[in-house]
């Protein structure tokens, strides 16, 4: 095992290091010269010049990409353009927020998710299984801007159930109180899609020979379902989970955005917004970072879920 997470941590570093060069030189010949952007319109030669040196950007490209790799590596990326706050203060100060958000809806739209997959495959071909089929591909098709007003209108404005939007200083109030709407309308946006998603993984499952094998010895049909067939969907249900991670975290800008969360999806768009381009540069490459690390979880958790799968 720790074999096996050594070479797949050395298998890492080409990746990243192929990451950290796109980002580099997407944002010095793509995001054009930040000299422009920090001096404003009304600047002269002499303090875009100034501004040039002192970012390190009229040093040759290779210095520059060497400076951009050891920020990295040091956690360090100096400070925001907009704010004059450490991008590292930055990053870690939102990362809370966003937590406090995405670890409860991951844990309960899994749960939910799959145990409605697995009800919705008992019945399999019924007018219930078609009727939840419908009623999926309906609340897939509706954006997640209608879901934000229609929730916030009613459970918030009208019925003051929630807070309209807001975040306070206590852990605890933050994921009962201001959370807690949130976390509702992701539920209800992402349910549908993942039900869907596990109700085929599940039905692959019960068409295998070991299901047959099991139903000719006579073990109920609720076993096969919840324990031989959950353990084997488990794996592809595991691989969908991680790898959305990460990106729950920039994709929940909107939620954000809508309920004033000061989480990192809604500092990725106030970062775009300002051409904050220190923060925009940490938060990419630490979200690439995060999505390959959770690929490693992934496999070491399929050995957890079944010790018959093999690591290579």
């Amino acid at each position: 095992m720790t074999a096996y997470i050594l070479r797949r941590l050395w298998q890492m570093l080409p990746t990243m290091l192929g990451v950290i060069v796109l980002v580099f030189f997407l944002f010095n010949w793509v995001g054009g010269d930040p000299a422009y952007i920090l001096a404003g319109k009304m600047s002269n030669p002499q303090q875009i010049a100034n501004i040039r040196t002192q970012l390190g950007i009229d040093q040759p490209y290779y210095i520059q990409l060497w400076i951009f790799i050891k920020q990295i590596v040091t956690f360090n990326f100096g400070t925001s353009w907009s704010t004059g706050e450490s991008v590292a203060n930055v990053i870690l100060t939102r990362l809370g927020p966003s937590m406090t958000v995405l670890i409860p809806l991951t844990i309960l739209e899994t749960l939910i998710a799959v145990a409605l997959a697995l009800a919705v495959a008992f019945v399999r071909g019924s007018k219930t299984d078609r009727a939840v089929m419908v009623a999926c591909t309906v609340g897939m098709s509706i954006s997640i801007l209608v879901y934000i007003i229609l929730f916030q209108y009613w459970f918030a404005y009208k019925l003051g159930m929630f807070p309209v939007q807001g975040w306070g200083n206590s852990f605890w109030e933050n994921l009962f109180h201001y959370s807690a709407l949130p976390i509702l309308i992701m539920l209800a946006v992402s349910i549908a899609p993942s039900l869907r998603l596990y109700r085929t993984f599940v039905l692959d499952e019960v068409n295998q020979d070991y299901v047959r094998t099991a139903r000719a010895k006579g073990v109920k049909e609720r076993r096969i379902l919840w324990v031989h067939v959950l353990r084997n969907a488990a794996i592809p249900i595991i691989t969908n989970v991680m790898s959305n991670l990460p990106a729950l975290l920039i994709g929940a800008f909107l939620i954000e955005r809508f309920f004033s969360i000061p989480g990192i999806g809604r500092e990725v768009i106030l970062a775009v917004e300002r051409s904050d381009f220190p923060v925009i540069k940490a938060i990419t490459i630490y979200v690439a970072a995060a999505t390959m690390i959770f690929n490693l979880l992934t496999d070491l958790l399929y050995q957890a879920v079944d010790p018959r799968v093999q690591l290579k």
